[in-house]
């Protein structure tokens, strides 16, 4: 599997939709209020809240992985062509942390959009 090169119009739109997470956040808050009164403990909305972050950190984390990995198997190639490889010029670590940024942020939009009045 291949990691994608992130463009900078793709560091904006996540940087763009984790700017949304605190008015997700005020938008899911009465709804978890309004769920906390039954007698079956977490409601709904929290049980969602709580899958949807596990699975955006699970996500984020193997991303970030097969990024770092697709850089060290990079990291030859580069060397023989002459440039300066990903892992010692530090665009690994950035590639690594974009593409685990990517899933969190995919999560808030799809959240905002959900919760949006339509």
């Amino acid at each position: 599997m291949t990691v994608r090169k992130i463009r900078k119009a793709d560091r904006a739109a996540i940087a763009g939709s984790l700017m949304l997470t605190p008015m997700v956040m005020a938008m899911r808050i009465p709804l978890m209020a309004a769920e906390s009164g039954g007698v079956h403990g977490m409601g709904k909305e929290a049980r969602r809240a709580i899958l949807e972050k596990n699975a955006a950190f699970a996500q984020g984390v193997v991303a970030a992985q097969l990024s770092l990995v697709q850089s060290a198997a990079d990291f030859w190639t580069d060397v023989f062509a002459g440039k300066t490889p990903a892992l010692i010029s530090g665009v690994a670590a950035e590639r690594s942390i974009l593409a685990a940024l990517g899933p969190a942020s995919r999560a808030v939009n799809a959240n905002y959009r959900r919760l949006s009045p339509k």
